[in-house]
């Protein structure tokens, strides 16, 4: 497969927010430093956050893809997802994401498919594969 390119423009609007755009996406999203850091704002998607929903964004379009090749029949996929900054040697990084999936089956006999498909979606996952924060995993398969 060759390389794909994914265009991302950040412009500065004021203090200490920003806009993201992409000449490929139709929406743009603000960003801002986060509340816990001085001059934060609130209420506004921060680097953080789309690092962890990157993660959890990944993990939800490598299921579906997953899923959909092993033939498994659920009803819903959703996912928490969490972020644990730290400061390490004198950095911040991302040093954990935590991830807790929920996938709604009709068949109780689907359920170790589904764990399958979740275990496997989390180790093909390339935005897990393209980093170095630890990656922890708390399934939930529940049947409706």
């Amino acid at each position: 497969m060759e390389a794909h390119f994914y265009n991302v423009d950040i412009a500065w609007t004021k203090e200490r927010q920003g806009e993201m755009s992409s000449p490929e996406l139709s929406t743009k999203v603000e960003i801002a430093t986060p509340p816990q850091f001085p001059k934060g704002v609130e209420g506004i998607w921060s680097p953080e956050h789309l690092f962890t929903s990157a993660v959890a964004g990944c993990l939800m379009t490598t299921f579906l893809s997953i899923a959909e090749n092993s033939k498994l029949e659920f009803t819903s996929f959703s996912c928490n997802a969490n972020g644990k900054l730290e400061q390490v040697e004198g950095k911040f990084l991302m040093t954990e994401i935590i991830l807790e999936p929920t996938v709604k089956i009709v068949n109780e006999n689907d359920r170790e498919k589904a764990e399958r498909v979740l275990q496997k979606s989390e180790q093909h996952c390339l935005i897990s594969n393209s980093i170095k924060s630890k990656i922890t995993m708390n399934t939930n398969v529940v049947t409706v």
